[in-house]
């Protein structure tokens, strides 16, 4: 049972005849702040119930550590990543296995953003579920998830969970075009809307303006986010 103020929240969005509030995730299976930040997420999404529609994009955090460079933490190369981890770990109190960084850098997280969209072309179900296991496999179990064995080996892990998974499909799909033009299209949308920085939540209504919030967020944030949405377009 949630609390008086979640019960609240709930009751007080609009529902879906009302058309509902949409939120576009912008995150990244190795963003440790969207890591950082899914305990709060899974909690807001509860209490708001089916009057929130979530879809998630992937931002592309890492290309290479040729072209990555995150001045405001001074990060350039992979064992500069270690001390982030550990510094979202500790504000939030979520575990985050940080010697992923000394034992087994990932090159890039393109893999990883690309295999999440193969399984959100079968269902935006999948998809969100296969970002949870990378996320468990890089932040809990500090494997590589650039590694082609570490995607498969989620989707395997994806089948148990559904057994309509398709697992072939998934596979073509990762060695061909379709996820690495998904992935492309989310990556236009991001450089669009100015979002450089994961996670990113674009709050919105049918035919109103968006309201992004950017950065990790606590709960009351996030439901003041919600919140704020819903008031703006009354």
């Amino acid at each position: 049972m949630g609390t008086q103020r979640e019960v609240a929240l709930k009751n007080n969005l609009p529902g879906a005849d009302a058309g509902g509030v949409e939120v576009t995730f912008y995150t990244d299976p190795l963003c440790c702040w969207s890591w950082a930040m899914a305990p709060a997420w899974d909690r807001l999404v509860e209490a708001c119930g089916g009057a929130v529609k979530v879809k998630y994009k992937m931002g592309g955090l890492l290309p290479s550590w040729k072209h990555f460079r995150d001045a405001s933490n001074a990060i350039s190369r992979p064992t500069q990543m270690g001390p982030e981890w550990m510094h979202a770990a500790h504000l939030s109190g979520v575990t985050i296995n940080s010697q992923l960084w000394i034992t087994d850098p990932p090159a890039s997280s393109y893999p990883a953003c690309i295999a999440v969209k193969c399984a959100q072309l079968q269902s935006e179900r999948y998809g969100e579920s296969f970002l949870g296991l990378l996320w468990e496999a890089a932040m809990l179990a500090g494997k590589n998830i650039a590694r082609n064995e570490v995607l498969l080996d989620a989707s395997w892990l994806l089948h148990d969970r559904y057994q309509d998974f398709d697992l072939i499909k998934f596979r073509d799909d990762l060695m061909g075009d379709r996820g690495k033009a998904a992935f492309r299209k989310d990556l236009q949308d991001a450089k669009y809307l100015g979002i450089n920085r994961f996670p990113t939540l674009v709050i919105e209504r049918k035919a109103k303006p968006a309201i992004m919030l950017t950065g990790y967020q606590t709960f009351d944030s996030l439901r003041a986010g919600i919140g704020m949405a819903e008031q703006t377009h009354q």
